[in-house]
């Protein structure tokens, strides 16, 4: 047998001038019972991840782990520095302070949480050096959102159903595109 997994997608594309237009569309589309795939935007619009079902990102915890191994990496370092390392005793004042520890604890802090989120955010979006990005239309960059309807959910008629409806709400041009993306999950 053979561990070969088909990698390639369907689309069918509408695409769009104006980000209300897309919104309409996606909720005409889902209202009809329709499951969007997508939407490649140039800038975010507001209010369409909800629409879309996407979950709020947990970015923001990993940022705050990253930044808790700063801190306590900081103090620890510093205390070990202070306290076994190289003791100084300057006029008699204690070894470890803990207002001389702040700066060095804050700039851990955000050293850590940084380049945690480049990392964790890389990771989880599996953007890796050499990877091939997957571009619906090239004027997606520019002035064109695309709206992405999988083929492979909807019937051969109501594909005429759905081209109708996205083009009732504004969209300019219809067209398939086939997708080859190692890292599609089939």
């Amino acid at each position: 047998m053979s561990s070969y997994k088909d990698t390639t997608k369907n689309f069918l594309l509408g695409k769009f001038h104006k980000p209300g237009q897309v919104i309409n569309s996606v909720k005409a589309l889902q209202g009809e019972g329709f499951s969007v795939y997508d939407v490649y935007s140039p800038f975010p619009i507001h209010g369409l991840d909800r629409i879309l079902g996407i979950k709020r990102s947990r970015l923001t915890i990993a940022a705050f782990l990253f930044g808790m191994t700063g801190t306590c990496t900081a103090l620890s370092m510093m205390l070990y520095m202070m306290y076994f390392d190289w003791p100084m005793d300057i006029g008699g004042k204690p070894s470890y302070l803990a207002p001389a520890a702040v700066p060095v604890s804050f700039e851990l802090t955000v050293l850590f949480a940084a380049f945690g989120m480049v990392f964790t955010f890389f990771a989880v979006s599996k953007m890796y050096p050499g990877k091939k990005p997957v571009i619906m239309d090239p004027r997606v960059t520019d002035d064109v959102m695309v709206l992405a309807i999988e083929k492979s959910a909807i019937e051969e008629a109501d594909q005429d159903k759905i081209e109708g409806i996205m083009m009732s709400h504004g969209a300019f041009e219809i067209s398939e595109k086939t997708v080859h993306n190692e890292l599609f999950e089939v």
